[in-house]
């Protein structure tokens, strides 16, 4: 009785690569393989199968009717192999979950970023999309199904959508080092109203907030520049342009790398906080409800 010969995906991709090359040190390095190894390994391939698979001439080598045969059998292998692989990548890939997460500039420069890489961490087949937007178009986001979950300021209440507490924050102003007001413990709105402020874009929760504060208080602030980002008022800060108000934590980072001074706002309503938007909690998918609860401690 004859023994079955077992054939190894690793030969038939070297045999296939040297047929197609018609040179086994061209077919080795395609690989990449050393030419010694699959030189074994064909020698060994023929002896298993009892015939040899090339004819051997001076500018390289070519099949033999043995070889032409088994070239039709092991590229089909191969191709099947290769289908199985691509089958099974699209599985995990189907297994993947995609959260859209909406938030405010705030959030994303405080809370967000350590929140969301410790989640990641955790749940590996889980990946987020982080889109940054001012509040007004995080609701919407949320209500029209583009975004799964937001972040918003607690400024805001929408009657349709679920709010769940997120986190506080208090607001600082930003100034460099030779500025007349960076030897006081603290600077009130009247105060700052005095000085030309860096501030973020109009449309942006946090101006709109500064703005309606300071027209209760029946004063008006002057923005002298206008920034994207807060790192982009940071640096104008540095530069001279004038102060800024942010988020005290995110500007403690700016104030020990630029050498600036941080100084707490005074006003009670400095103190701010954010929340999550979301639709209705049976509607959610479980790794949506897992996002929520790992961000606003909802059991």
């Amino acid at each position: 009785m004859t023994k079955p010969v077992r054939f190894d995906l690793i030969d038939l991709k070297l045999f296939v690569a040297v047929a197609r090359a018609g040179s086994l040190s061209r077919g080795a390095a395609s690989l990449p393989l050393a030419l010694s190894a699959a030189s074994s390994r064909l020698r060994l391939l023929e002896h298993r199968l009892g015939f040899s698979l090339f004819e051997r001439h001076a500018s390289g080598v070519r099949l033999n009717s043995a070889g032409e045969q088994l070239l039709e059998h092991a590229q089909r292998v191969l191709r099947a192999a290769q289908d199985a692989q691509a089958a099974m990548d699209q599985l995990l890939d189907g297994q993947r979950e995609l959260l859209r997460l909406y938030a405010n500039a705030t959030a994303n420069s405080t809370v967000l970023p350590a929140a969301l890489g410790r989640f990641l961490a955790e749940r590996p087949r889980v990946d987020i999309s982080l889109n940054e937007c001012p509040s007004r178009e995080v609701i919407a986001a949320v209500r029209n199904g583009e975004a799964d979950l937001g972040v918003i300021d607690t400024d805001y209440a929408p009657a349709d959508l679920l709010t769940l507490p997120l986190n506080r924050y208090r607001l600082a102003v930003l100034l460099y080092p030779e500025h007349a007001l960076a030897t006081h413990a603290s600077i009130s709105l009247r105060e700052l109203a005095e000085q030309a402020l860096v501030g973020q874009p109009a449309h942006t929760a946090l101006q709109g907030f500064l703005h309606k504060m300071a027209e209760l208080a029946g004063v008006d602030l002057h923005v002298r520049a206008r920034a994207p980002s807060f790192a982009a008022m940071a640096r104008l800060v540095a530069g001279g342009a004038g102060v800024a108000v942010l988020p005290e934590s995110t500007g403690r980072s700016f104030r020990d790398s630029l050498g600036l001074v941080l100084l707490p706002l005074s006003e009670a309503w400095a103190e701010r906080g954010l929340q999550l938007c979301l639709r209705p909690w049976d509607g959610l998918s479980p790794t949506v409800r897992a996002l929520a609860a790992h961000l606003g401690g909802v059991s």
